[in-house]
């Protein structure tokens, strides 16, 4: 009989990362997810993406990729800001 455990809510504390690096892992995550949809939809080559944002193209490899450790947060918002996104914050209390 298979066992069917509910999720968190993050895939990554539920795979058993403390929980700061699990908040941040979800964060970046969600960011790289963003960005690499963006230049999906935008049919430019890793080439012209890379020109665009002002880094290497293997960086953008890394992005299609979703090589997560390679990226800050900050860096990720720094690229997003490149491709006119703005990223929003939201801070909610955690129940106790």
């Amino acid at each position: 009989m298979e066992t069917i455990t509910a999720s968190s809510g993050n895939v990554f504390a539920d795979l058993g990362f403390n929980p700061d690096e699990a908040a941040n892992l979800q964060v970046r995550s969600k960011l790289l997810s963003e960005l690499a949809a963006i230049i999906a939809e935008s049919g430019m080559t890793q080439t012209e993406a890379s020109t665009m944002l002002g880094i290497q193209q293997s960086r953008i490899s890394d992005i299609k990729r979703g090589k997560i450790q390679r990226f800050s947060v900050d860096a990720l918002i720094k690229l997003l800001a490149a491709v006119g996104r703005r990223v929003d914050v939201q801070v909610t209390a955690v129940a106790a």
